[in-house]
């Protein structure tokens, strides 16, 4: 998953929420544009967009941006930050057996999970179906575990990506059709009528969609909140082809040669691009 991008209203609100509670990297700041993330890997672009409303309640959209750490030590590190920064942004934590994973809301009501993945080796799959959990996850007990003294005192950040993105959707059916069927992912957890996970190369999940607060919504307006979500393919030849299958289920697309566009079934914008 490349970076998500986020319409925002108060472009520096949310600068400083990422930057110094979220512990992103600012890499550049043109304009109405800021891009965070660590190193040179961009993770939220943020776009200032103060004309626009906020997106109405029960909506589609971004449930939430997931944000991977490689080390609990690094997880540790922003959970503390933005705990003890912004610590009324905190809306839960659980284990999900294959992550640990702390959840906040940013100014603008924009979900974000902060997370780390256990090995792959530790993951059980059954009939190709990951085991997920909600178990109970301290963040004081897990804080206090792997956050040494000297990782708090240091200014250096270790790498972090976008692990992956979830998705306010109207229906699950209408997701699966889109999402597994049509754009090619594999499902990998089901929860009944009211969420699905899809991944690709056996990873847990790459994106998630669930009902839980939008049933029954129709496609967005124009508002705050997701601008659009990234996926990144291995090459050219894998863009072509889902520029192909994409034609093919009769999704209209927006191709530049470098990107391919297009909108799921709510409205929410998908930009595709090849690593290579």
């Amino acid at each position: 998953m490349g970076a998500v991008t986020l319409r925002a209203g108060n472009l520096d609100a949310l600068i400083a929420y990422y930057r110094d509670a979220v512990t992103l990297d600012l890499i550049s700041h043109d304009g109405p544009v800021a891009v965070l993330g660590r190193g040179t890997t961009p993770i939220v672009i943020l776009q200032h967009a103060p004309e626009l409303a906020a997106a109405e309640p029960r909506s589609a959209g971004l449930f939430h941006t997931a944000i991977l750490f490689e080390t609990q030590t690094e997880l540790a590190k922003a959970v503390y930050s933005v705990g003890t920064k912004h610590p009324g942004t905190f809306t839960g934590s659980a284990d999900h057996l294959v992550s640990q994973a702390f959840y906040f809301t940013d100014p603008e009501g924009n979900g974000i999970e902060l997370y780390w993945d256990r090995d792959r080796t530790l993951w059980s799959w059954t009939h190709g179906q990951v085991e997920m959990a909600t178990l109970a996850l301290d963040p004081n007990a897990f804080i206090g575990e792997h956050l040494t003294e000297a990782a708090a005192a240091s200014s250096s950040h270790g790498p972090a990506t976008v692990g992956h993105i979830h998705l306010s959707v109207g229906d699950v059916a209408s997701a699966r059709e889109f999402y597994v069927n049509r754009l090619g992912f594999e499902a990998t957890a089901n929860f009944g009528p009211s969420a699905l996970f899809v991944s690709a190369g056996g990873y847990h999940h790459h994106m998630a969609m669930n009902t839980w607060q939008s049933q029954g919504a129709g496609r967005r307006r124009l508002a705050l909140g997701l601008g659009e979500v990234s996926i990144i393919v291995p090459g050219a030849d894998d863009l072509g082809s889902l520029s192909e299958r994409m034609s093919h289920y009769g999704v209209p697309t927006r191709h530049d040669g470098q990107t391919l566009g297009f909108d799921d079934p709510w409205a929410n914008r998908i930009l595709v691009r090849a690593a290579h």
